[in-house]
């Protein structure tokens, strides 16, 4: 044969291989894939929803803040001073409540009574902007949508009308927000927390941008956006598309029905997929060593079927000459070898399958303590922060540790570590994460709890240490420090190094302690346990 059968059977039981493999990590890949998209849409929904709300509620209290200022001010008109009151009644909107860049104090027939900043050079003129005309004809609280304005600035304003004791209307007070310059806007929505070509912006009924990161896009009339036609219909959601500029994004949307506006927070797909990217290229490097393993193994096993078909040719060749029927009989059992290759191949995947799976279980499990370790540990607290869950951590260890490995052996150190992970456990809530974070160390994810009520945690743990008889014959104490996630710091490490200053005061100070953090430094309180 030009081909022998050890080369095709060499051939079919690597494509068998290689592709099983290529399947596993195509159809992985894309399952990731799948669950990115969906959490990325989920989570810029969330996100636009959050912004919709504060932005929303701020706004609802620049209202009655203007509210309750148009009643001091129904008071300051009819005096001998009041254009000395209305002024600072002015300079006050602009500078307590960082909402406007401007602010007008109009009378019932349209003239300009006072106005902040002195810049604007307002005083005695006549109202012709839109939006002072439509808050002079409504007579009713106003948010306007943009206009230019008499300073020529574009603009959105927003006014409540003044009526004195007897109901009679007076005018108005209003303030401006200076849609291309910085404004309150910026500040409410910023930059997004994924930095990444992710942002943020916001439309108002007609599809114009209030708010947009790039303010040349500012007062741009959107009609081909299906999210922004979405938004204009007064729904909230989320829709994967591409944007104005090409771009495969990841949107979430939230309406604000009492402005009529929407605000749309979005991530491009290709940074969204870049973790599922990394993790079949992980996959692929990792997959490399065993399907090199199956090349020797393939190989060696066709060799070895092929000589005994060798020799069937050989007799096959010979039997005119001499009776060969006992022999080729017994190489028909190459038949059950077939069979068994083909038995041996899926054993092979299956150990495969379940060396990877006891991988993984290596590579998230401390195999001494079954706790969890410390790259599971990574791997929660980023889902957390991601999330922006609040937490508290208590990092400690037990004292004098190698002093019970030095008088009782390894052997009964490492029971004592079973039970400090067996009484972690048994101390812990269902949504707690107990780890093992190295040595004799320990770090106990406490989610949704405040450090008052980790310290608590600590407390309850090390007393319960100072009067239970350890694994060593003895009672083992503990020292403990605590702190929390935002208030003592932003990032995990940050978090771990402030426990870890107060695990460190703790030792420092006789050991047997727990001491919390207090936004990012040791607290000067120390609880000593009764001795």
């Amino acid at each position: 044969m030009k081909l022998s059968l050890k080369h095709l059977i060499l051939l079919v039981a690597l494509l068998s291989v290689a592709l099983t493999l290529i399947s596993s990590i195509t159809s992985g890949y894309r399952v990731n894939q799948e669950t990115l998209v969906e959490n990325t849409l989920e989570t810029n929904r969330v996100y636009a929803q959050k912004l919709a709300a504060v932005t929303d509620n701020y706004l609802k209290t620049t209202l009655q803040t203007l509210e309750y200022r148009s009643k001091d001010i129904a008071g300051y008109m009819s005096r001998s001073d009041s254009e000395e009151l209305l002024l600072q009644e002015a300079e006050r909107l602009i500078n307590e409540t960082n909402t406007f860049n401007s602010v007008v104090i109009s009378s019932a027939t349209g003239k300009v009574l006072a106005s902040s900043p002195d810049s604007l050079d307002l005083m005695g003129k006549q109202i012709t902007s839109p939006g002072g005309l439509q808050a002079l004809e409504g007579k009713k609280p106003l948010i306007t949508k943009p206009f230019t304005s008499i300073t020529n600035r574009f603009v959105i304003f927003i006014s409540q009308p003044i009526f004195d004791d007897k109901g009679q209307y007076l005018g108005y007070v209003g303030g401006s927000i200076y849609l291309l310059e910085k404004n309150i806007l910026n500040e409410l929505l910023g930059v997004h927390f994924y930095q990444d070509g992710s942002y943020v912006y916001v439309v108002n009924e007609d599809g114009r941008l209030l708010y947009h990161p790039d303010k040349n896009r500012i007062g741009e009339i959107v009609s081909e956006n299906p999210v922004i036609n979405e938004v204009m219909n007064g729904k909230s959601g989320d829709k994967r598309l591409t944007n104005s500029k090409g771009m495969d994004m990841l949107a979430g949307y939230a309406y604000m029905p009492n402005t009529k506006w929407g605000v749309v927070s979005q991530r491009p797909t290709e940074m969204a997929l870049l973790p599922a990217t990394a993790m079949r290229n992980e996959m692929i490097i990792n997959t490399l060593p065993f399907l090199l393993l199956s090349f020797i193994i393939i190989f060696y096993i066709s060799n070895k079927i092929a000589k005994p078909l060798e020799k069937l040719g050989q007799y096959a060749e010979s039997s005119m000459m001499k009776n060969k029927k006992e022999e080729i009989v017994d190489v028909n059992a190459w038949y059950y070898e077939a069979i068994q290759l083909e038995k041996a191949l899926v054993k092979s995947l299956s150990y495969l399958e379940d060396k990877v799976n006891y991988f993984i279980h290596e590579s998230t499990i401390d195999p001494l303590t079954g706790l969890v370790n410390r790259r599971s540990m990574d791997e929660q607290t980023k889902k957390w922060l991601d999330k922006k869950v609040p937490f508290s951590i208590i990092l400690f260890d037990i004292d004098r540790f190698k002093r019970v490995n030095d008088t009782y052996g390894h052997s009964v150190g490492d029971e004592v570590l079973k039970f400090v992970a067996k009484e972690m456990c048994a101390v812990s809530r269902s949504a707690d994460v107990c780890c093992r974070y190295g040595g004799e160390e320990f770090i106990m994810l406490l989610p949704q709890t405040t450090i008052l009520q980790a310290f608590d945690i600590a407390e309850r743990l090390r007393k319960k240490f100072e009067t239970t008889i350890s694994p060593c014959g003895d009672m083992i104490t503990i020292s403990s420090g605590v702190a929390s996630y935002p208030e003592c710091a932003e990032h995990i490490m940050t978090l771990i190094g402030v426990a870890d200053k107060c695990l460190y005061e703790a030792k420092n100070s006789g050991r047997n302690k727990s001491i919390m953090a207090e936004y990012g430094e040791v607290s000067k309180v120390v609880i000593q346990s009764l001795e």
